[in-house]
């Protein structure tokens, strides 16, 4: 531990004024009192350090200028982004609304920032203009494109906001330092024509990850991230204010440049345009392929999303794939013995910079003490018997972490993040027979009401525990009686309105928007605003074996189990036989012909592209009954972009 500092000094005093305070996301304002009903230690927000200006230094620090070119909009004149969409965090200034919490508005308010900054010599981000950072790295001859954001829009926006101020410099290489939308998604904003002999540089298994999580359940974590987002939500202090780790996710041109270059090895080190680089390997952190890296001689070190100014997720609301507590807080310790002394700066593809070898330490550390604390104390209590929910209701951090900025839960929060551990080891059940078969939610949804009298004896038991301060166990009423009769219009005024007075007052930003989101979409139906997970880059990166298994998924099992039926796919210099029977898609390597194969095509992977489009056959030749292919077809399911989340 390094010694303490004015920003360390500031939250150890924060922290122990807050010794028995919880780091649970609701706050007294939305479940004050009545411990003995089931309500947790409310958040504690008022006694933090808010005299503390160093994230308000920090984020302005190095600003060059703003983007003032107005909405960034797509070919077809959506907008991608506003600029202007979160004015009103500056207007209000210091005065915090009733209705967020005055913790997260300080978040939101540091959000705001947008332009581009100087982070160290030859060394660049824009930031606000997408939910991620692009950075830019200045080289003997040009520049170096870190994380070029979602879109194409917003990247070519923060590429020419660059050239404005430092000159028509070439793009000489560009890196991703995680396979998640946000770091990749624009790279077509910044290499329209693709890499040409540009080395696009990323961590090893980085295209199967990019394709495996925004291809086979892209959809449905599409659907989660409007909710987790708030893109759909209009902006105000009553609405949207962010989402803890920016503001909100882009809305344009999702495209996918293939790596041309991988690392696979900490230490490993790689100069680009003049510029040394040293890698340090993440895996199983914040995403299963993801590095950080040292600029040796520029001092100055890139975190990815290691290392941020909130608490992050263990497992995202969105739906993911469960992340390692444990390896995260050991490649953080690494990064400790890795970058102190090293470097002067620390920047990450979220947020602001940190600056100072001192302050770089005390970060990772609190982020590394952070991670670490969560997995360790929920395995502890897990091998005394007590369940995910049971341990999130009272897990407390020390205060020494719990009053730091940067250990606040704005995006991830204590309480699922707990879940989160548990389920890593234990799965889904509790090991109490009693939830191991339960009525899906209609069906326990009819009985609740049954047994409680009805429709409006719900209500009026729902009003009793809201009235007495326990909103928690109204929604629980409620939404099983929206989900008996999903029709009654006052059943569905009375959750949403709940549901807005949780999001009113929840320090964590996407919970916040999960109450909110959940409330319009109860008076308002079912609101757009995902962003795009897929487009014609990363179908064109899916392998001939991801797009077979991205149809088996799509297979209905009971639509399918009769057929029984083979064809062979040739696809370039690719053979594959695919066999449909008892309701399942699977994919062999042709090794010779077979008499059970029924079909064989053979296509250009373009031609298998439009076809699964359904913009028909043309070009590929079919040989034997073509019957089979439609067959095949007839039984895939089409995703549902907008599947119900708060009714049946």
């Amino acid at each position: 531990m390094t010694p303490m500092n004015r920003r360390g000094f500031a939250a150890a005093t924060a922290g122990a004024a807050a010794a028995a305070v919880s780091l649970n996301p609701v706050t007294a304002q939305a479940a004050s009192g009545h411990r003995t009903h089931g309500t947790p230690t409310p958040t504690r927000t008022d006694g933090l350090p808010y005299d503390d200006t160093t994230d308000f230094d920090d984020a302005h620090r190095g600003f060059v200028a703003a983007f003032t070119g107005g909405p960034i909009t797509t070919a077809d004149g959506t907008t991608a982004w506003d600029p202007e969409r979160y004015g009103f965090l500056d207007k209000a200034g210091d005065r915090v609304p009733d209705t967020v919490d005055p913790s997260l508005w300080r978040q939101a308010r540091l959000l705001s920032h947008q332009g581009l900054y100087r982070v160290a010599d030859r060394i660049y981000q824009v930031r606000g203009l997408d939910l991620s950072n692009m950075t830019i790295v200045e080289g003997d001859t040009g520049v170096i494109v870190i994380d070029p954001l979602i879109s194409a829009e917003t990247a070519a926006a923060a590429l020419r906001l660059y050239r404005d101020h430092r000159g028509e410099r070439p793009v000489r290489a560009m890196i991703y330092t995680h396979p998640h939308v946000d770091h990749f998604g624009g790279c077509r904003g910044v290499l329209p024509d693709g890499p040409g002999d540009v080395p696009v540089v990323a961590p090893s298994g980085f295209m199967e990850h990019a394709v495996s999580e925004n291809v086979y359940a892209g959809p449905a974590m599409s659907r989660r991230s409007s909710y987790m987002y708030g893109a759909g939500l209009p902006s105000g202090v009553t609405s949207q204010v962010g989402c803890g780790l920016g503001l909100t996710v882009s809305l344009g041109t999702v495209g996918l440049i293939p790596p041309t270059h991988s690392v696979g090895a900490t230490g490993e080190e790689m100069t680009l345009d003049g510029v040394r680089i040293r890698f340090q390997m993440t895996p199983g952190t914040e995403c299963q392929e993801e590095m950080n890296f040292l600029f040796p001689d520029l001092r100055a070190v890139c975190m990815a999303e290691n290392a941020t100014h909130t608490m992050h997720n263990i497992v995202t609301l969105r739906g993911a794939q469960v992340r390692d507590a444990h390896a995260w807080a050991g490649y953080l310790t690494e990064s400790i013995g890795l970058y102190a002394g090293a470097a002067d700066v620390a920047f990450a593809s979220h947020h602001w910079p940190t600056w100072g070898n001192d302050d770089i330490v005390e970060l990772l550390t609190h982020q590394r003490d952070l991670y670490g604390y969560v997995h360790d104390q929920t395995v502890r209590q897990m091998n005394q018997g007590l369940t995910g929910t049971e341990i999130a209701e009272t897990f407390q951090l020390p205060p020494q972490l719990e009053g730091v900025w940067a250990n606040r839960g704005y995006y991830g929060s204590l309480s699922h993040n707990v879940k989160a551990v548990y389920q890593r080891y234990m799965g889904w059940f509790d090991g109490n027979p009693a939830h191991l078969w339960e009525h899906p939610p209609v069906e326990e949804a009819r009985r609740w009401v049954e047994t409680l009298g009805g429709q409006a004896a719900v209500r009026a038991r729902a009003r009793h525990y809201a009235e007495r301060g326990d909103v928690r166990f109204a929604v629980t009423l409620l939404n099983h009686a929206v989900f008996d009769d999903p029709k009654d219009k006052r059943t569905r005024r009375d959750l949403a309105a709940l549901y807005t007075r949780l999001g009113h007052t929840v320090e964590n930003a996407v919970w916040r928007n999960f109450y909110l989101t959940g409330a319009r979409e109860l008076t308002h139906g079912v609101i757009s605003g995902a962003s795009a997970t897929t487009g014609p880059d990363m179908h064109q990166a899916l392998t001939a074996d991801q797009l077979i298994d991205g149809l088996a998924v799509r297979v209905n099992g009971p639509k399918a189990w009769n057929l029984d039926l083979t064809i062979d796919w040739h696809i370039g210099d690719d053979r594959r036989r695919l066999r449909l029977a008892n309701g399942l898609l699977t994919r062999t390597t042709c090794t010779q012909p077979s008499a059970d194969v029924g079909l064989t095509m053979t296509m250009t992977k373009a031609q298998l592209l439009r076809m699964l489009a359904g913009k028909g056959v043309d070009g590929i030749t079919m040989k034997g009954d073509a019957s089979l292919l439609t067959q095949l077809l007839s039984v895939l399911d089409k995703p549902d972009k907008t599947f119900a989340i708060v009714t049946p």
